[in-house]
């Protein structure tokens, strides 16, 4: 008789619905996915779901819910199940969109795609989900918000340039969109000076930041950006990882000899994240010289430049994670001092022989 060994539940979160299946392992590692269902978003889908995989599942063995970091749409059920003592695991969505490739589905649905994260669950080992730190929710936050008002500036400037180009421009209207440009000024500078609060009322944030600030290009709102996109590397494990969570995984198209698509960044993560690298890489071009050296090397080769900024902008990005796991600021002048110490050891095999 086959013994079960592992129970997940899969659920496939939309902004107003969650699409939930249910599987479970027996001991000879074979898969069966036995319930399906819907629910709504909300505090009573979130009873409802709950109720439902009690009756299906089997209390004296481990079960386990597993769902893809969504936007925020996951995050009220994910605090929901963390409270009542649930085992949970959240997933980055490149990682299932990966897995999902590897299955035999010809048609994607939201049915499809909760069958896949419980198939997912049941084959591999999960950690297991933690809230993150207020901090980095607030800094994801107001990073955003910061955001989205520097965007509301640019059509309004664009829309002070249109209407001061025409011929008889009406000076109300005019008077108007200054005003309400200086309006969002001030609420970018007080999102600036909340951010600058919270990081100093935090020692370890603090020390972190700092150490990502060590970096060129990076200052205090990219480094809030990349640490509240990331709930602190939370969810990170490798700087690979960290890559194709923010969607700088190469995408590439090859078959035999007829069929080669020119390879390209996916786009399929995090774009909170790719559009704060995109300043800081143009600086890290400019001023320092290994990024300097990565630029010039990559236009040489397809002379494309926004390509090898591209590329600047996932070196730049991977560095950040790696300075946060080495907890060491970054050194400008490491290639130079492994250069001195390469040719020293070279002139003293010399003269030993």
């Amino acid at each position: 008789m086959k013994k079960l060994v592992k129970q997940v539940v899969g659920i496939d979160v939309a902004q107003d619905e969650l699409v939930v299946c249910i599987g479970r392992m027996y001991d000879d590692w074979t898969p069966e996915l036995y319930g399906h269902k819907s629910f709504a978003n909300s505090s009573k889908g979130f009873i409802s779901l709950t109720e439902w995989v009690t009756k299906l599942s089997d209390c004296t063995i481990e079960l386990r819910y597993v769902m893809e970091a969504t936007g925020v749409y996951h995050e009220s059920l994910a605090y929901f199940l963390s409270e009542r003592g649930d085992r949970l695991s959240i997933i980055l969505p490149n990682k299932i969109s990966n897995y999902s490739r590897t299955l035999d589905v010809k048609t994607v649905t939201d049915k499809t795609a909760s069958e896949a994260i419980t198939r997912f669950g049941l084959e591999r080992k999960l950690d297991n989900w933690e809230p993150p730190k207020g901090i980095y929710k607030t800094l994801r936050q107001l990073t955003r918000e910061r955001d989205q008002v520097v965007e509301m500036r640019t059509v309004t400037k664009n829309q002070l340039h249109a209407e001061e180009s025409e011929a008889k421009p009406n000076k109300g209207s005019l008077a108007r969109i200054k005003k309400h440009i200086a309006f969002l000024d001030k609420q970018e500078n007080e999102i600036k000076e909340e951010l600058k609060e919270l990081i100093k009322e935090n020692a370890e944030v603090k020390r972190v930041v700092i150490i990502l600030c060590s970096l060129p290009g990076i200052g205090l709102l990219t480094a809030a950006t990349i640490l509240g996109e990331t709930n602190g590397f939370d969810l990170i494990r490798n700087k690979r990882q960290l890559a194709s969570y923010a969607g700088f995984d190469v995408k590439e198209k090859q078959s035999g000899t007829s069929v080669k698509g020119k390879p390209r960044i996916s786009k399929r993560g995090n774009k909170y994240l790719r559009k704060a690298m995109h300043m800081p890489a143009l600086t890290a071009i400019r001023h320092d010289e290994r990024f300097k050296a990565i630029f010039a090397r990559i236009v040489s080769k397809n002379g494309i430049k926004m390509k090898a900024a591209v590329a600047v902008q996932r070196k730049l990005l991977e560095m950040t994670y790696t300075l946060y796991k080495k907890q060491e600021e970054y050194d400008n002048a490491y290639l130079t001092k492994n250069q001195i110490e390469l040719e020293r050891s070279i002139q003293e095999l010399i003269i030993k022989n």
